[in-house]
């Protein structure tokens, strides 16, 4: 397809944002960062008639804080993140998801509202958003809504969101005391390429080191980032050592729904999450106890 056959809308609002993507549904489509975007319309993952760009939404841009939760603007980009105080000081897990996605020149221009919504299975932030609990607001003209990040994804590129409804922010709650997380990836080569699986993980513990509560979700081997419950269930109530987290991490194993492809064969991907949850795992406890960040 050739760009020159889309028409692009500039939105400076939200409800022009909304309306427009309403109008034109469904053979419309919105770009914040246009990493992704662009790259599927060149390569012909679909195509489209119209594009409805938020780039002039300054409202999207940026993070505050507001009844004990970060929110986080969908246009905010992984290098802001990667540049905040509060991320460093409060959200290190993070960080494991921002330290080498893509290239530096993706990471000034991609969004963290596209990494989400594009919902492609390989994403990097919606694993370890998941883990910390965080939620994402959707605005149409007719209202907002809080959706769970763990409900937000239903496919591969599919997502809850309707066909109106813009992606406004995200919204993580800030962590108590004695919580860790960490986000685990494995990819080919570092820096360019996408995981060829990942696991983030969230801990919190008691004064004795038992799991109070745990979060353990899989990215890139499965249709969809999935929260594996069980896993999660079976940790409560555990003393937070390798034994425990061995076990953990068999039962993540046994919950993947990997392909093989070029990047990977299927069994290749079960043993790397194998590995990934342990890692990850590990890493959570040490930043409960106020070790490594």
């Amino acid at each position: 397809m050739l760009l020159t056959d889309i028409e692009f809308h500039e939105a400076n609002t939200l409800k022009e944002a909304s309306d427009w993507m309403g109008r034109y549904a469904p053979n419309a489509r919105l770009m914040a960062g246009g990493t992704d975007v662009l790259v599927d319309l060149k390569t012909g993952r679909y195509s489209t008639d119209h594009i409805v760009t938020l780039h002039r939404i300054a409202a999207l841009r940026g993070l505050k804080t507001t009844d004990g939760h970060l929110r986080i603007g969908t246009l905010t980009t992984p290098n802001q993140l990667w540049e905040a105080t509060t991320i460093w000081e409060k959200f290190p897990a993070i960080l494991d998801a921002v330290r080498d996605m893509a290239v530096p020149q993706i990471r000034n221009m991609a969004t963290v509202g596209g990494n989400i919504a594009g919902a492609v299975p390989s994403g990097d932030l919606p694993p370890i958003l998941m883990a910390l609990k965080a939620s994402v607001i959707l605005w149409s003209s007719s209202g907002e809504r809080e959706v769970a990040l763990e409900d937000f994804f239903v496919g591969p590129r599919q997502t809850v969101r309707k066909d109106d409804e813009i992606l406004t922010e995200i919204r993580v709650p800030y962590p108590p005391a004695r919580f860790g997380a960490a986000y685990a990836p494995f990819a080919l080569r570092e820096a360019n390429g996408c995981a060829v699986a990942a696991v983030a993980a969230s801990l919190l513990l008691d004064e004795k080191g038992i799991i109070r509560e745990a979060r353990v979700c899989l990215g890139a081997v499965a249709p969809i980032p999935k929260l594996v419950k069980s896993v999660g269930a079976a940790l409560v109530g555990k003393v937070a050592d390798a034994a425990t987290f061995r076990k953990a991490a068999d039962e993540a194993k046994a919950a993947t729904q990997p392909i093989s492809d070029i990047r990977s064969s299927a069994d290749y991907r079960r043993e790397l999450v194998f590995i990934l949850t342990r890692r990850a795992l590990e890493t959570a406890r040490e930043r409960a106890l106020g070790g490594r960040q």
